[in-house]
């Protein structure tokens, strides 16, 4: 197997934003992985250097570019609520 070099694309407050980012950056085609230092989820305290998300250093550009588009855009709006 090739060796990958994986770079963090970002740091989040909280495994549910990271979990967020890695789910938008798999939909668009990116390898992503959560990285927590929490004792496989078992001492969710230990996040105090908050939450990782890792893609392959190619990937770097596209991913930031998702994340920073998905950022843009905001929380998605209720269409029910729209008149």
């Amino acid at each position: 197997m090739d060796d990958v070099q994986l770079e963090s694309i970002g740091n989040f407050l909280n495994r549910i934003d990271a979990d967020l980012a890695c789910g938008a950056l798999q939909a668009a085609g990116i390898l992503a992985f959560v990285s927590a230092d929490d004792a496989a989820g078992t001492r969710p305290h230990l996040w105090m250097g908050g939450v990782r998300v890792l893609v392959r250093a190619e990937d770097v550009e596209e991913a930031a570019r998702i994340l920073r588009e998905a950022e843009e855009a905001g929380p998605a709006s209720d269409p029910e609520s729209s008149e």
